[in-house]
């Protein structure tokens, strides 16, 4: 049947945003949900405050769900996923648990996964060690302003980051920057800071890649006002010593082998694309990248078609994003969402 209305695949910030966008614009749109709860990774992993102005992330998503979940033009579906797909631009059928809807076009908005840093290699101790934990470890930390030893319950007094986590690699394949990782540790190493005012923390990098104006809003504040110690470097092992974790690595700056003790090691792990990115991209037949994440066929001054007709992606499924990126590609997709809709119809 054809129809104007827009079916969204996905409930986190890209996926509520082009929702939002679609309805605003005074089309129907089903969004649908594999949670029980709409917000995506912000909420399933708990995050504190959003990189980089500081914003409770339950706060900001909160009112981005409100304007989702007060628009009668939205029908949400929790705990739904898509099944089936059959029909073209302007006409599709997705079967969506047992029920069939119509839709003009969908977007694609399934976000990304954190890298699972066990996944290659123990180098750096993820599940060997308990005080070797990931940046969503740490958020979830403080969020409940409770910064931990997960060993002891003591709070550490030598916190240090590693950069570059599943990111970067050419031996597991992740080639890319994941783009958010160095904002977010600087965010988080400036938290810490702010509720251990006694823990030195370090940030083990090989290239900080601050992009816009995260430069002076983290990464100076960071260093001039909090005293967290960048040190370029690259960590080879994390291993444990005395109760603590012994660091091994090279300062690449001096060019000389580095070893140091520490009583936290967080890792920047960066981002792939979603089990639901990967199993929507084979569904709905778009192409994906070498990664694993939904082509824009048109990029870069179209960076949401995909190479199906009526078929648009926003957000992480399309590669790493920050919030920013979500939020624009998302009302791109909803645009173009509706605007060849509309252009069927009077070329029809």
């Amino acid at each position: 049947m054809v129809t104007n209305s827009v079916v969204v695949i996905g409930g986190g910030p890209a996926g509520l945003e082009a929702a939002a966008s679609v309805a605003e614009l005074g089309t129907s749109v089903v969004l649908v949900e594999r949670r029980g709860f709409l917000g995506g990774t912000p909420i399933a992993e708990n995050y504190a405050n959003l990189t980089p102005h500081m914003e409770s992330a339950e706060v900001a998503m909160g009112r981005l769900i409100e304007r989702v979940t007060s628009n009668p033009l939205i029908d949400v579906r929790l705990e739904a996923e898509v099944s089936a797909c059959r029909g073209a631009a302007g006409a599709f059928t997705i079967t969506v648990g047992d029920q069939q809807i119509d839709a003009g076009s969908v977007i694609l908005a399934t976000g990304f996964q954190h890298f699972d840093p066990g996944a290659e290699t123990q180098m750096y101790g993820y599940y060997e060690h308990p005080d070797v934990i990931a940046l969503q470890d740490l958020e979830a930390m403080l969020k409940t302003h409770d910064v931990v030893r997960p060993s002891n319950g003591e709070p550490p007094k030598r916190l240090c980051f590693v950069q570059c986590v599943g990111s970067r690699d050419r031996q597991i394949g992740n080639e890319y920057c994941s783009k958010v990782c160095c904002g977010v540790a600087s965010k988080e190493a400036i938290e810490v800071r702010q509720l251990l005012p006694d823990c030195k923390v370090f940030i083990f990098y090989i290239d900080m890649r601050m992009y816009g104006y995260w430069e002076n809003q983290i990464y100076w504040p960071a260093q001039e006002q909090h005293h967290v110690q960048y040190i370029k470097g690259i960590i080879t092992e994390v291993l444990a010593k005395d109760g603590r974790l012994l660091v091994r690595g090279e300062d690449t700056t001096m060019g000389r082998p580095m070893e140091v003790l520490m009583d936290m090691v967080v890792l920047s792990v960066g981002m792939e694309p979603s089990a639901g990115t990967r199993s929507m991209a084979q569904l709905f037949g778009v192409q994906q990248n070498k990664y694993g994440f939904i082509d824009s066929v048109r990029a870069p001054l179209d960076t949401v078609t995909t190479s199906v007709p009526g078929i648009y992606s926003c957000g992480a499924a399309l590669g790493p994003a920050d919030l920013e990126d979500c939020a624009s590609s998302a009302a791109a997709a909803a645009v173009k969402s509706i605007t060849s809709q509309r252009l069927r119809v009077s070329a029809g």
